[in-house]
Parts: structure tokens; sequence; C-alpha cells
């Protein structure tokens, strides 16, 4: 699919809420799931990642119906999950295979677990070891780093384990393999990553602590049936707040939105670059903070992010790219070699097509390098089938000098189906 993206030159103001957040979505479906009785849930992502999990999991013996504007989930309990009768096809969804890899190592019989070539090309060694390290039998193409994973029944036993790197789909794959075998886990990460599994086993009474990097599950625990309402996507919100921040006159306000701290990363850092962007809780569901986000036409001035910084915001850095080019200095983006195992090599690609848009901006290893400001043209761009990739150049494109045609496009659905419906300009 081709889209033309006309720049908005005039004033605008927006007034919007957010899908339901995709993460929490894959979380709250998966402990439906594993719950006793029947859990409600409202404001559930309508985006292809979730609705493949929403698939496997009733290939794994759950009910999930729809009622209304919510959806509701009949786990299967004490019980383990069913064996399924195919392969189960993850899409692109690293969260839905990392996460169904934890919870099946406890299952029974045998599964197979595998998705799209981006998918197949991600790193699964990171939940491939600890699970085999916690009695799992379970394999993977590559010896072990690469789907199609299979794993067959086997005993799980307590587990410690160190992460190499922070990952949010990391730790919830074992706390979820712990959470269904019964057993205890013990986790350390280097740098923090998102705590969504956490929160919302704490706030189900799950017997889980959490001091400073290390969590641990100490005992075992049986969920019962729980009412969600999932909160908005800070995640796609960072798209509506990038192009407020880089157009003069442009005003945006989002409502019901996730607070999550670790969340909040690409909102701190637009601060640090001068941006005018506020946000408050106004209460909690689930353990997770809910509330505003508001952000205006700024100044901008370069910033350096630093490693520990990358992951509270490792999707948006691509994003924050894209603001850099509007900024006073230099941006140092470190750290997020992350990004080239997404469904593209994201830095690689947003450096080629942000140049073919005149930015100026260098490819580094492990992220970028943004002179400003800059006034991008507009130009015929590549999406390389990544959400986030085509949707940073969209607002790219929205404070261009020209019209900029996106090729490729058609791929906001996964995460932000919402996306063109909202974001200001003529197309």
């Amino acid at each position: 699919m081709r889209i033309l993206v006309q720049p908005e030159t005039s004033p605008w103001e927006l007034r919007a809420r957010m899908p339901g957040d995709k993460s929490l979505s894959h979380r709250a479906l998966f402990l439906g799931a594993m719950a006793e009785g029947e859990s409600v849930l409202t404001g559930l992502s309508e985006s292809r990642d979730v609705r493949t999990t929403l698939r496997c999991l009733r290939a794994l013996g759950a009910r999930v119906r729809r009622e209304g504007s919510g959806w509701v989930v009949s786990g299967w309990g004490r019980l383990c999950p069913s064996e399924p009768e195919q392969v189960l096809d993850c899409g692109g969804s690293g969260t839905t295979l990392r996460l169904l890899a934890g919870v099946l190592a406890a299952g029974r019989g045998l599964s197979v677990l595998t998705g799209d070539s981006s998918l197949r090309r991600r790193p699964m060694a990171r939940v491939v070891q600890p699970l085999s390290a916690m009695g799992a039998r379970v394999w993977g193409r590559g010896e072990g780093r690469l789907a199609p994973l299979v794993l067959q029944q086997g005993s799980l036993h307590a587990l410690e384990w160190e992460l190499p790197v922070p990952s949010a789909q990391v730790k919830s794959c074992l706390l979820l393999a712990g959470l269904q075998a019964g057993v205890p886990v013990a986790l350390r990460e280097p740098l923090p990553s998102r705590d969504h599994t956490e929160r919302m086993l704490q706030a189900l009474g799950v017997p889980l602590e959490q001091t400073g990097l290390d969590v641990r599950l100490t005992a075992p625990a049986n969920l019962g049936g729980f009412s969600f309402a999932v909160p908005g996507d800070p995640s796609a919100a960072a798209f509506l707040v990038a192009a407020a921040v880089m157009n003069p006159g442009a005003r945006v306000r989002i409502e019901g939105v996730s607070l999550n701290p670790g969340r909040l990363g690409f909102c701190e850092l637009l601060r640090r670059m001068g941006a005018q962007v506020r946000w408050a809780v106004t209460h909690e569901e689930l353990g997770e903070p809910v509330g505003w986000i508001e952000a205006c036409g700024s100044e901008l001035r370069g910033v350096e992010v630093q490693a520990d910084e990358v992951p509270a915001a490792l999707d948006e850095l691509p994003l924050l790219a894209v603001v850099a080019t509007r900024a006073w200095g230099r941006t140092q983006i470190r750290g997020a070699g992350e990004l080239r195992h997404k469904e593209c090599d994201r830095i690689h690609h947003l450096v080629v097509e942000l140049r073919r848009m005149g930015a100026c901006i260098r490819e580094q290893a492990e992220g970028f390098e943004v002179e400003g400001p800059v006034r991008l043209r507009g130009a015929a761009v590549r999406c390389h089938g990544d959400h986030r990739l085509e949707m940073s150049l969209a607002v790219a494109a929205l404070s261009a000098a020209g019209p900029t045609r996106l090729l490729g496009a058609g791929y906001s659905h996964v995460s932000f189906p919402e996306f063109w419906d909202l974001l200001p300009g003529r197309r």
C-alpha cells in the first residue's frame, strides 16, 4: 500500500483516547487464561498482535468470547493448557511467542511455536536457556537461538536467573512458567525493564516481591477471575505527542493512558529536549497508574541518551530520532542495539529513509547521531514491513516541506489500528 502524507502547515489541536495498551492486553489475556473462573476485560487492544495471542490461547483450551464492548475469558485454572492440535503461529508477535513458551514449558504434550519471517529471525536463546535451566524440555532452530521452538511436557523446578539484557518479555516468560508450574522463580536484571506483569500479579494476590533489580515469585498461587479495564497505550500516544512538539501551534491531550513509570521514558526524554509535555495520574487499574498526557509545539534542543535510559523508551527511540531533526544541536542515542532485532533493523532503515528526506543522521552500532535542526523535505520512503517505522516516518512527513509517499505502508494496525484516523494532516 502507498500512502501520501501532506504536511500540516496550520495550527491544530487534538483530544483523543488511545487504544488499549498492547503489552497490558497480552498479559491480561494470558492471566485470564491461567485463572480459575471468568475474567472480564474491557478496552482490550484490537491490534493484530493481540488477536494473535487470543487465537493461540483458544487453541490451548481457553474460552474467549465477546460480550458487548468487552471480552470474557474462561481459563484452564488449576489444569495445564491443552496440547494444541496444530502448530501455534505467533505471526510477528515476539510477546506472544515468548510468553507462550513460559506457559507451555509446564504444559501437556508437545507444542510447536513459530511465526513470520521477521519473528523467526529474532533471538530466542534468551528464553530457551533459562527455561532449560528450569527443567523445561525445549528446543529451537540454530541450537535454540531461533524459532520455531518445540516444547515437550516436562517437570519444572525452582529457578534463579540473571538476565544478560533487560527484557520484560523474558521476565514475564519465566514468571508465567513459575506460576503455571507452581515453583519459585528469582530473577535479576542489569537495568529496569517494564514491570506490567509484576504489577498485575501483585494486584491479583500472587506472592511476588520486588527489590531494586530483583523480582521473586516466592510461592505457588492460584489465580481467580478478575475484571480489568485496559488503559490506553502510551507507545501509541508517543506518535501524537511527537507530532505535536515538532509543529508550532499544535496541541494534543491524551486521556485514559497508562502512566507506568517504565513507559514514560520517551516523555521524560522530550522534557530534557525542552518540549512542553506534562502528565498526571488520576487513578489505578490492576496496579497500573492511569491518567492524561498533554503536549504542544516546542523549541527543542539535542540530548544524549545513555544506555540506562534505553529500556524505558526502546520502541520510541526511532521516533525520538525523528523529533531530533527539529532540535538545535546534536542528539546521540547509545545502547539501543536491540532495535536491530525487531520487525526490521530499525536503526539502519530509519537512517536510510530519513536521509532521503534530508535529515542529517548517522547510523551507529547501537543507535543514532542526529544534527539539527533540519527542515525535512517530502520524498518517497519505504516502511520495510515495520509498524513503528511506518508511523515514525508519517510523523516526520507531517512537518516536511512537500508531500511524502510512504511505500509499503499498511502495517500500523499491528499495534495502533486507529493511527491514520487520528494523525492530523491530509492523505
